[in-house]
């Protein structure tokens, strides 16, 4: 595989030359390297699965003086954070739980800085939070939406920081589908968070709480990001002695030790690029000398798979066992993250010449198609370092998402390495279904993790190979994993200018967009259809009858008009509203009034242009307007029809220039008429026949709807062409 063909620098000071004993000789971290920076904790313990979390986040709340801090990847105000509890006089539900901490307690502020999805989340996600009143209710709640981050990059760390005193992180945020308990019961309905519907699958994720100056340096680091997302400084909290912050049920781990702090920030403006996370994985990797313990929710991240590939060719290298789902969550990631997962995992097996790697995944009798969805992120290393945190080890977590993991280190201190290995034993005992003691036990006996693991898989709840099941013509389908999973924001400029001449760069841009774009719908729907539930959930005849229905409504016809007219007001897609008239009202009557609506739209938004003036269509077009009105004061008729076909700037602009410009209003008619005929018309087509593809999903239906808009595609570059020949031919005569 390309990816592999890289050469890695394993850092040898690191652990690449570990030899001998090494105990407390070395050490792995390196702040400045692959951590922020190294901090004391008075107090530490690890959170398994949901339940225990949700618990103890509450806890901590409930005692919190003056700030909690809040960073999410994913945030949900209805849902219930303990689901059986003896009454303490606190609402269970998040948002209700929020309200009344700060009602009791006046002085306390609690910041919440949730990912600002895209709207193709939306389903899966508490809709629109920010009209909420769970969120805007309260003068002391503040929530906001941080969309500080590059194009297809998200806001994944999961923080929560209390006073500075205490803080949580991990791969768990307070949403919907987390809380579980370690038993992973198929019918707990425990689990269900709106309580009714099916119950939601097992969930298996890890946070860490840790008490003293650590939470502090978090707390910088959060009140830093919301600075980033709001441009709000926030002042450090000044809390008097007091409350412990620790959950009085809650027995620590560990006491008084070292916890590093690694992040993963994307380069975005004027924000520094941060990788941290990359080289402590690689790092660690280098240094494993018996084991090396891997939870992962993906398993898609080139560098940290040639890694492991480099310790399994060494004669003498670690053993490596990866605990995963069997399938990752979503058709969508099943469809593509898995794919690419899958040929992982045949690099590492054909490596794997000295039997020294084993693929798990935990087993739960009774979850039929289901399987238990392993969130976690978690690499031990021998019985010297822990990792948790929010990076999955995918290319987007290396460099592209924000990310926050913490790190404990033995350095050869016995009491630390008793808490690792204890740790590890306590979550191959979740997934075996056996004791601490047995685990302790067995690895005892056997010396090795794997063969620890093998002498205690049995029936029942357990420990199950992972198969390889992705077909070859599946497969296929995936692109390489630096275009669905990069480590890095993707500049489309720099890949349009590796491949496209100078002088065509310009246009060229548009029209790669374009092409890409429909071809990647047709390709997306035909996978929805093929691989997602969309065939089961989404009835033809239910659509039909609906289209029916507004079809035959008194009135349908001017209310589609009326929609066209509003859409150009705030400048909505014209191409969507042809697609959907077409859908309704079907081909030669969506034609109709997709025309006569783009016409009226365009009469009205034409007459705003005109009524504004220049100057201030100036101001709202930008360098678009210069563009136009040279093309207007050339051939002002001509100019309008090629507009049409091969649009310079969004409908709606395009007619307040006309408006502000000096064309009669006759010709922007007839050439907006003239040249709307053949857009309307192919999308009128494409509709019809995407809609045939949809009731009858077969080869030759997604063959013909492909032909359909490569055709389009085709004559839109033609016209492009000559439009650019027309512009650079001297005129005859000359």
């Amino acid at each position: 595989m390309e990816q592999f063909s890289q050469k890695i620098d394993i850092d040898k000071e690191n652990g690449g030359d570990r030899g001998g004993n090494g105990a407390g000789a070395f050490s792995i971290l390196k702040p400045g390297r692959n951590c922020w920076r190294i901090e004391h904790a008075d107090r530490i313990a690890f959170l398994v699965d949901g339940a225990a979390y949700f618990r103890a986040f509450r806890e901590v709340v409930k005692q919190a003086q003056r700030s909690v801090l809040i960073m999410a990847w994913d945030i949900d105000s209805r849902v219930e954070l303990v689901r059986e509890h003896e009454p303490d006089g606190f609402p269970v539900k998040l948002s209700e739980f929020l309200h009344s901490v700060l009602e009791r307690n006046p002085q306390l502020h609690i910041h919440v800085l949730d990912w600002d999805f895209p709207m193709l989340m939306a389903a899966d996600r508490e809709w629109l939070p920010l009209l909420k009143e769970e969120w805007t209710g309260h003068a002391r709640l503040h929530f906001h939406l941080d969309d500080r981050y590059p194009p297809g990059a998200s806001h994944h760390q999961k923080i929560v920081v209390v006073d500075d005193a205490v803080a949580f992180v991990g791969g768990l945020d307070l949403t919907s589908g987390r809380w579980d308990t370690p038993e992973h019961r198929p019918d707990d309905r425990r689990r269900c968070d709106l309580g009714s519907g099916p119950v939601p699958q097992p969930y298996h994720d890890i946070q860490m709480i840790v008490r003293g100056p650590i939470a502090a340096k978090l707390g910088d680091m959060a009140r830093e990001r919301w600075r980033l997302a709001t441009q709000e400084v926030l002042e450090v909290p000044d809390v008097s002695p007091g409350p412990s912050y620790w959950p009085e049920y809650l027995s620590p781990d560990l006491e008084d030790a070292q916890v590093a702090i690694a992040r993963t920030i994307p380069k975005y403006e004027n924000q520094a690029e941060v990788r941290e996370i990359e080289p402590l994985l690689l790092d660690a990797i280098a240094a494993a000398r018996k084991s090396i313990y891997i939870e992962a929710q993906y398993f898609t991240a080139h560098k940290v798979v040639f890694a492991l590939l480099h310790r399994l060719e060494e004669a003498n290298g670690p053993e490596i066992v990866i605990v995963l789902p069997v399938h990752t969550a979503g058709w969508l990631s099943q469809s593509t993250m898995d794919v690419v997962r899958e040929r992982m995992f045949k690099t590492l097996l054909d490596a794997d010449r000295y039997n020294r790697l084993r693929l798990y995944w935990p087993e739960v009798p009774g979850l039929d198609d289901e399987c238990v969805n392993v969130h976690s992120k978690i690499i031990i290393i021998d019985d010297e370092l822990l990792r948790i945190g929010s990076a999955n080890l995918n290319n987007r977590s290396m460099g592209l998402d924000t990310e926050c993991d913490l790190v404990l280190e033995a350095q050869g201190e016995a009491r630390v390495q008793n808490v690792i290995r204890a740790f590890r034993n306590r979550l191959l005992g979740e997934h075996l279904g056996k004791e601490i003691a047995e685990v302790a036990a067995a690895y005892e006996g056997a010396g090795a993790l794997i063969k620890t693991i093998e002498s205690l898989i049995g029936v029942g709840r357990t420990l199950r190979p992972v198969e390889l099941r992705v077909t070859p013509e599946m497969d296929t389908l995936v692109p390489d994993t630096q275009l669905i999973d990069p480590d890095q924001p993707i500049d489309t400029n720099e890949l349009i200018n590796g491949f496209v001449p100078e002088e065509h760069r310009e246009p060229a841009r548009s029209h790669v967009t374009l092409i890409i774009s429909l071809l990647a719908a047709i390709l997306a729907l035909a996978m929805a259809w093929r691989w997602s539930p969309l065939k089961e959930w989404v009835d033809v005849d239910t659509l039909t009858a609906l289209g029916v229905e507004l079809k035959q409504a008194p009135g349908a016809p001017f209310l589609a008009l009326g929609t066209f007219i509003i859409a150009g007001l705030v400048a909505f897609p014209l191409t969507v509203l042809i697609i959907v008239c077409g859908l309704v009202f079907g081909p030669w009557q969506g034609f109709l009034y997709s025309l006569l609506g783009a016409l009226l739209s365009a009469m009205l938004t034409f007459a705003l242009g005109h009524l504004l003036g220049r100057n201030t269509v100036r101001r709202f077009a930008g360098r678009k307007l210069g563009e136009l009105n040279r093309r207007l004061a050339r051939r002002g008729l001509m100019t309008i029809i090629l507009v049409r076909i091969i649009p310079l700037a969004p409908f709606t602009v395009i007619n307040m220039v006309a408006g502000a410009s000096r064309i009669r209003f006759r010709d922007f008619m007839i050439g907006s008429a003239i040249g709307l005929l053949p857009g309307i018309t192919g999308m009128s087509i494409f509709t019809d026949r995407l809609a045939a593809a949809i009731e009858k999903p077969t080869v030759l239906a997604f063959a013909v709807l492909a032909a359909v808009v490569s055709l389009l595609i085709v004559s839109g570059w033609a016209l492009w062409r000559w439009d650019e020949r027309r512009k650079f031919t001297p005129p005859r005569g000359n």
